[in-house]
């Protein structure tokens, strides 16, 4: 599973990062995560408000963080948010 961060580094995406990391640690899921800084990068997926989340090149959510409940069904696949 390949889980991407877009955004700048600012409070807001590293607060998504954070919790993108507190649900694959407590799932126990195995996964590479990027953080993707690069705004010409980023607008390749067709975001327009960060910070965004993308799980194996989908964008599932993008101008909000969703809550750890929200992120782990997000990562199980069983909901977009």
């Amino acid at each position: 599973m390949k889980i991407e961060i877009l955004g700048m580094g600012c409070a807001t995406c590293n607060k998504l990062e954070d919790t993108v990391r507190l649900a694959i640690r407590e799932m126990g899921i195995d996964a590479q995560i990027d953080h993707v800084k690069d705004i010409k990068k980023i607008m390749t997926y067709g975001v327009m408000t960060t910070p965004a989340l993308v799980i194996d090149g989908e964008v599932k959510v993008a101008g909000k963080i969703p809550s750890l409940a929200e992120m782990k069904q997000l990562i199980s696949g069983q909901s977009r948010v």
